[in-house]
């Protein structure tokens, strides 16, 4: 799609305006601007309702929903009056009508038909009163948000045979080729060269071998380091603590930690983003074999501690005990940050409407949840107090990875991923379990969301003081 600055576009187009029930005048009597409400005055011309008071997050939603309903009867050119509009509303609404030509069937032999207006032949004409380099930076960037984003669900509703650990090294790869930025993988050998224990444990029963994706983004300018941890782990049995058969097929989407972290390191190469970034993927599955770790083992770690294996269905906070002392003692960041669908607690706790924001620092929770508010992709705070700490304290070992109670299971996990932090004083864990893959207007189930990406880099202009 070709999307384009106009300040007189040709009548013979579809013009998409945008209405707000409070400052809408009534000018058509039965069009009350109502929450995703839709009139066609003319056979050229549309109306959206967003309701009352309606933010930018409300503004992306309202033109997703629509544009992908609508997906196949789009024509080739159409008008977004954005004239009276803010220059964020601008970039959610160009993110979100964007993100309204996903294409979920990514297998399908007979795909549904969609317009091409979302294709290359396809063009946005964004009606505005005046020109300025703000409005050309604004949809520079929610053209290349919205990209990564739908890049990002590709890899989130792949199957397992179609994304092993060593598909997400080609992904990242590729992107870093692309887009300006270096990227090593770390394949077998060299992970047990350097003692990568834990992440080697998780592998065993798999045998797809395991990886670690480092990404480095450097501009040429920066004033801080931030390193990202995501967990990859690209299909989840459970291991010898075996998941119930129900929904496993969903746990395809066990890397949307590691999905986010590969596609807002993407983003900040694309946009020039004056932070240097650093984005660490340990990824791997978690199968069943008769080599896999079994419940009652002790294990290494790359940070020189031993852990007691209860559960090894908790294998993600394995394999990103070895990310986060690799990120903290080699690349020694100013921000610390992981993300991973983590814990089925999360989502008792908030459900599919925010992730969990583990941190001890109050300032970076601010940060993070300001950036939260600002983008929509919500956080909410849960406590990470030392009194949990004894629910990870080991016979045996230095630290087991579960403590076995049908509580605070969270806040525990949260608590296990600390001690490998090398005591980070900017540290902070977000368990996306319940906002990575949920209800979309994409799939009549669940999908990618490419939840992160967005918060993530709003966060970072923040840091950066944009």
């Amino acid at each position: 799609m070709n999307i384009e600055l106009t300040t007189a576009p040709a009548s013979e187009h579809l013009r998409l305006s945008m209405f707000d029930e409070e400052t809408y005048t009534g000018q058509v009597p039965a069009f009350k601007a109502k929450k995703n409400e839709v009139w066609w005055l003319s056979a050229t011309e549309l109306w959206l309702g967003l309701g009352k008071a309606p933010t930018p997050v409300t503004v992306l939603k309202c033109l997703r929903t629509l544009f992908h309903k609508q997906k196949d009867r789009w024509p080739d050119t159409v008008v977004l009056d954005v004239r009276q509009w803010p220059l964020p509303v601008v970039e959610a609404a160009i993110n979100g009508l964007m993100l309204g030509g996903y294409k979920l069937g990514l297998y399908k032999s007979q795909p549904k038909p969609y317009s091409t207006f979302f294709g290359k032949g396809g063009t946005l004409l964004v009606w505005v009163e005046k020109e300025s380099p703000q409005l050309e930076d604004t949809l520079r960037k929610a053209k290349a948000t919205a990209a990564v984003q739908m890049r990002v669900m590709d890899l989130m509703n792949a199957p397992a045979n179609k994304k092993p650990p060593r598909l997400l090294a080609e992904w990242a790869l590729e992107s870093g080729r692309k887009h300006g930025y270096k990227v090593t993988v770390l394949e077998k050998d060299a992970l047990i060269g350097m003692g990568m224990h834990a992440l080697l444990a998780v592998n065993k029963g798999s045998k797809e071998p395991p990886v670690m994706i480092v990404t480095e983004y450097s501009p040429e300018k920066y004033t801080q380091t931030i390193a990202l941890v995501g967990k990859g782990v690209t299909f989840d049995t459970g291991g010898i603590s075996m998941k119930a058969s129900t929904n496993m097929h969903l746990m395809k989407s066990d890397m949307g930690g590691a999905a986010a972290v590969l596609g807002t390191v993407e983003l900040a190469a694309r946009l020039r983003l004056p932070v240097r970034l650093i984005g660490v993927v340990p990824a791997t599955e978690n199968c069943v074999d008769g080599a896999s770790i079994k419940p009652g083992d002790v294990i290494d770690s790359y940070a020189g501690k031993t852990i007691e294996v209860i559960d090894t269905d908790a294998e993600g906070r394995l394999i990103l005990a070895d990310g986060l002392a690799y990120a903290a003692k080699t690349y020694k960041p100013d921000v610390l940050l992981d993300l991973a669908t983590l814990t089925g607690s999360v989502v008792q706790t908030l459900g599919y409407v925010a992730a969990g924001l583990f941190t001890a620092n109050d300032a970076l929770a601010q940060q993070l949840s300001t950036a939260a508010d600002h983008t929509g992709e919500r956080l909410w705070r849960l406590p990470l107090w030392d009194e949990y700490r004894e629910e990870i304290e080991s016979d045996i070992a230095d630290v087991r990875n579960y403590h076995g109670k049908p509580l605070a299971g969270g806040i525990v996990a949260a608590k296990f991923l600390e001690v490998f932090t090398q005591e980070h004083p900017a540290w902070a864990h977000l368990d996306i379990a319940g906002t990575a893959f949920g209800d979309a207007e994409f799939a009549p189930n669940r999908a990618g969301t490419a939840f992160g990406v967005r918060l993530l880099y709003r966060f970072l202009e923040n840091q950066a003081g944009l």
